[in-house]
């Protein structure tokens, strides 16, 4: 049992490694692709830097926010998992 609670830990750390690796790389591209656009705009039309900056600013949090919504299911696979507490037993926590 104790070694069946181990190699699921270790399977639920790897996911959530996995999990916010590939979340941070896509917002990362996200965000770039958001930010350049948002500087060609002003560089076409500078009047509208307001507007556009602003917007941008929305869009990116919007962005960060996918990030942060696959960290936070990260933590709970790694410490709300349904065999913790064998888990913690086992590390002698």
């Amino acid at each position: 049992m104790e070694a069946q609670a181990l190699q699921y830990f270790i399977a639920a750390v790897t996911a959530a490694g996995f999990g916010i690796a590939i979340a941070a790389f896509g917002c990362g591209i996200a965000q770039g692709l958001g930010l350049r656009a948002a500087v060609e705009g002003i560089a076409r039309n500078p009047e509208s830097s307001g507007k556009v900056t602003v917007t941008m600013l929305i869009g990116l949090a919007m962005i960060e926010s996918l990030c942060i919504y696959a960290l936070v299911i990260s933590l709970i696979l790694i410490y709300a998992a349904p065999m913790t507490s064998t888990v913690t037993k086992i590390l002698g926590h």
